[in-house]
């Protein structure tokens, strides 16, 4: 499904005052018949049950917590003296700015059933690994060779390591249950 802006453009240096949106032609005629056939059965269930979803209390009050897990997530790593490119988050994404470090990576965790301080908690664990990175690389050097020597045997990460299994264990994934689980280990 595709929004798209229509009716008279806001008035601009060098267009005409009647200047309209052109956007519906051109992507009608991308979509048919360059990228989609026709219309598919299946995408038009898909798009369906997307909507009607979408439509469900319960899908409203699961995009509020992850609006509120974002907001909680981004406040606490700013806390923590790290930059988001946004200085802050008004919706469902954190854009942590680890280029100062040298270092990049993204978590999601909502669908698992975490809530705001569960994800002060993954803050945490984020800041950790962090402090853990660039202690290995002042003390080894940022080469991935140099670097992954540091990673050997490392006491530092294997407790870190330890602490996440813990926490992540708590959290079922969606449609599969460790307690259901025949065979354990």
């Amino acid at each position: 499904m595709i929004f798209y802006r229509k009716g008279p453009k806001p008035p601009k240096k060098g267009q005409p005052e009647d200047a309209v949106y052109d956007f519906e032609d051109k992507i009608n005629f991308s979509v048919f018949p360059a990228l989609q056939g026709g219309p598919h059965n299946h995408q038009i269930a898909a798009l369906a049950v997307a909507l009607k979803q979408a439509m469900s209390p319960g899908f409203k009050v699961y995009a509020k917590q992850v609006r509120a897990n974002a907001v909680a997530l981004g406040n606490y790593l700013m806390s923590k003296s790290y930059k988001l490119v946004t200085d802050g988050t008004e919706n469902h994404l954190v854009l942590w700015d680890l280029r100062p470090l040298g270092l990049t990576g993204t978590p999601a965790m909502t669908s698992r059933g975490l809530v705001e301080k569960d994800f002060e908690q993954i803050a945490e664990f984020l800041h950790q690994a962090v402090t853990l990175c660039l202690s290995i690389q002042k003390e080894h050097g940022k080469l991935l060779k140099d670097f992954n020597k540091g990673l050997v045997n490392n006491k530092d990460i294997e407790e870190l390591k330890a602490a996440v299994e813990k926490f992540s264990a708590s959290f079922d994934m969606p449609g599969f249950q460790m307690s259901a689980m025949k065979y354990k280990d």
